[in-house]
């Protein structure tokens, strides 16, 4: 995750971070990413309903698809795990979160156990009775899927009125005063619509908004060939930047971040220290902070069925389930050799990424794009954009 708006728009310094020991447990929720110690964020996908049926979703879900979810006491008892073990955030995803009846419930004891209760989700069924008992019960924020104007999303989404849907949702997050946000996943058929989502954003005074870079998984296999081409991912990036830049001129301090391709944040610093060398010596001090990808580290996923994965894309790949071992002995008894390698990937990637100078930067990106690519994990990162001049430093 890079915060663009963050890392460009000098809204965080390194002090920032600092002034609370880098410890996830005193941080604000928008330093999280810049922990020394990386508790995990936790996805919790509560169910494989959904009642959309997306072309990119990484669980495959639709409507018919219930999975065997685990119940609300084996719930609750993975939110007790999850509390004494230092999970700092939550995020209660799906499928569709709010298709199970007692997400509501479990946000509101996650949020009793004093961790920060997240929502990603369509949007669709977030109704103003939905956003009031969210908001009642401590929800801290709602991130809202959408995948450009109308027409688009609504084909994105596999259901005519999912655009009007999510812009319902938005507003009665707003009227419920729940901070909510917008969530992109960017390929060739959306990203030429980047400055009109930045226009969507103004109107509607939303205050947040995550890219995110297209990753190999579940459905969004079969959309590889409508990932951004390398020069076409530099372009994006720098309409993102470009645009994010401007709100804050405007004074409309937007938070913007891109996900899933950690290339950014090299060539955000890169960019900078053509513009403005003193920040970017700030900026490199955050990135380094930050450490790039953090998947099996800072941030691990338990699906509907309890079992725990290295992160939402990675459902191919079990390291236990909670109904037999708690989360917390899962992620820290080391007898996976794949979650053990994953939270040092730098010692295991190849090609480009194991020379890169930047790789403490990156962390080794998104191994589940190199293994779709390649059928190698430790291959390097596919969709890297950084010219080799770049990386070996010689770019000028």
């Amino acid at each position: 995750m890079t915060g663009i708006s963050k890392l460009y728009c000098r809204t965080v310094e390194p002090s920032d971070v600092l002034r609370y020991g880098s410890h996830s447990a005193r941080l604000p929720s928008h330093l999280l990413q810049f922990s020394a110690d990386k508790k995990p964020v936790v996805v919790y996908n509560v169910t494989k309903r959904c009642n959309l049926n997306c072309i990119h979703c990484y669980s495959r879900s639709d409507e018919k698809s219930s999975g065997a979810e685990m119940t609300h006491d084996q719930s609750k008892a993975l939110l007790d795990d999850l509390a004494v073990f230092g999970v700092p955030v939550v995020l209660f995803s799906g499928g569709e979160p709010l298709l199970r009846p007692d997400t509501l419930s479990l946000v509101e004891y996650a949020v009793s156990l004093g961790m920060r209760a997240v929502l990603s989700t369509n949007g669709t069924l977030l109704n103003d009775e939905a956003s009031g008992r969210l908001k009642r019960a401590g929800l801290s924020y709602a991130g809202i899927s959408l995948d450009g104007l109308p027409e688009l999303h609504d084909a994105f989404r596999g259901k005519a009125g999912a655009f009007d849907g999510a812009m319902a949702g938005i507003e009665a997050c707003r009227k419920a005063g729940i901070k909510v946000g917008l969530r992109l996943t960017l390929t060739q058929r959306n990203f030429r619509q980047v400055p009109d989502i930045f226009k969507l954003l103004q109107e509607k005074a939303i205050p947040r908004i995550c890219f995110y870079h297209l990753v190999y998984a579940g459905r969004g296999e079969s959309l590889r060939k409508d990932a951004l081409s390398k020069s076409e991912s530099r372009q994006v990036v720098d309409r993102i930047i470009d645009e994010t830049a401007a709100l804050h001129k405007k004074n409309i301090p937007t938070e913007v971040l891109t996900v899933d391709n950690h290339a950014d944040g090299p060539y955000l610093y890169l960019r900078l220290l053509r513009e403005d060398p003193e920040r970017a010596k700030r900026v490199l001090e955050l990135l380094r902070m930050n450490g790039g990808n953090s998947t099996g580290h800072g941030i691990g996923c338990v699906s509907w069925d309890g079992s725990v994965h290295a992160d939402q894309f990675w459902r191919h790949h079990s390291f236990g389930n909670v109904l037999q071992k708690p989360f917390s002995q899962i992620w820290t008894d080391g007898s996976d050799s794949l979650l053990s390698k994953l939270k040092d990937k730098k010692k295991y990637v190849k090609g480009r990424c194991a020379t890169c100078r930047f790789l403490d930067i990156c962390g080794g990106n998104c191994r589940v794009r190199a293994e779709a690519v390649y059928g190698d994990i430790w291959a390097e990162e596919p969709d890297c954009y950084l010219t080799d001049q770049e990386i070996s430093g010689e770019a000028k």
